[in-house]
Order: C-alpha cells, then sequence, then structure tokens
C-alpha cells in the first residue's frame, strides 16, 4: 500500500489517495478539491479508482466529488446518506473491502453526527476528529464530552504506532496525540510521560 498526500491550499484541506500496488486500484479520502496532479497520478500510473471514502460532509472534505463523477465509475462511502446514498451507508463500527484493502471505519461523532474515522493497515485517516494536538470543534460541551469520549475509547486504545493521517495539519500518531493532545482532556491512565527519564 502507498499512500499520497494532497494538499488544497484554498482550504488548507488534506486529500489522501491510497493505492493498492497489487491490484493496481486506488481510493481517495476526502476529495476536497481534485487537482489536475491528483488526475496525472491515477492516469499515468494506470490505477482503477474503486471508492473515495469521506470522514464528514463539510465542503472543504466532499467538494472534488462532482469532478471525479464526471471522469470515473466508483462507490463512494459515508456515514451521511446524503453524501453516498443507502447502498453504502456505513453505520457504527465495521469492516469494508474497498480497492482490494480491508478499511476499518469507526463512528465518532462530535465534531458533526456524521464523523467517521478509518483504518488501512496502520493509517489512520481522521478527518477533523483529531489531528496534531487538536480535536475537531463540537457545537456545544455534550457534543465535546462525546467527541472526546470516542477518541479516547476507539482512537487511544490503537497501536500508538499507528500513523493519524488528519484532514488538516501534519502527521502524527495515536502515540503522541495520547501524550501531548490535552483538547482531549483527561489522559488515559498509564500514558504520562515516565518522571525517571525528565
Amino acid at each position: 500500500m502507498k499512500i499520497y498526500f494532497h494538499l488544497n491550499v484554498e482550504s488548507f484541506s488534506n486529500c489522501y489517495l491510497v493505492v493498492n500496488e497489487k491490484t493496481k486500484e486506488a481510493l481517495i479520502i476526502d476529495p476536497c478539491k481534485i487537482s489536475k496532479e491528483i488526475i496525472d497520478q491515477i492516469e499515468n500510473d494506470h490505477y482503477k479508482l474503486s471508492g473515495v471514502l469521506i470522514t464528514h460532509k463539510h465542503q472543504s472534505h466532499t467538494a472534488g466529488l462532482a469532478t471525479l463523477k464526471k471522469i470515473y465509475d466508483f462507490n463512494i462511502y459515508a456515514a451521511d446518506a446524503e453524501v453516498c446514498g443507502e447502498k453504502n451507508l456505513l453505520k457504527g463500527d465495521g469492516d469494508i473491502k474497498v480497492a482490494g484493502l480491508t478499511v476499518s471505519y469507526y463512528s465518532l461523532p462530535g465534531h458533526t453526527a456524521d464523523s467517521i474515522v478509518y483504518k488501512i493497515g496502520n493509517a489512520v485517516f481522521t478527518g477533523d476528529v483529531i489531528s496534531a494536538g487538536k480535536i475537531g470543534s463540537s457545537s456545544c460541551s455534550y457534543t465535546h464530552s462525546r467527541l472526546c469520549s470516542g477518541i479516547k475509547s476507539k482512537l487511544f486504545t490503537m497501536a500508538e504506532s499507528n500513523l493519524v493521517f488528519p484532514g488538516h495539519g501534519p502527521l502524527t500518531s495515536i502515540g503522541a496525540e495520547k501524550l501531548y493532545n490535552t483538547e482531549v482532556g483527561e489522559k488515559l491512565p498509564g500514558n504520562e510521560p515516565d518522571s525517571a527519564g525528565v
């Protein structure tokens, strides 16, 4: 598996092209804007675009869908039926097969009602749920608490070596966020830095 990063400088949103090198299939996560570079990469390397995964339906993460639909035939996966229809609507947590890859998905509402995180191998695509040192904005204290609870129970229980590919900002890791992301609130027991090494 290879992951290619594309930045939309207009909204500072991240778009990811994930490639299955064995089958020459590809999927896109959060097509904020489909640039010539993304199309050239798909076409020049002869990839078949099999699916698009949406972390949540904000325009800064879905705006490129219209362009892709004009060029390719693919399935859209999301937790909102307005985005993907009923056929590929994702509910709760589970696994799907896209582009020959096993994709695990986790419902993590709080930033939006349809926020969902995808995990492929050791790569975790979080949209706006969590990024380096931050978590997604919430409309009230209840949704904030729900988001923090979901991050702790579903993300912070993953291997610390898993890489986090957020919707905005630089890459990080589960381990780094467990230690240093103060926006999540109280840390899980056993995640404090070793005071003996200070």
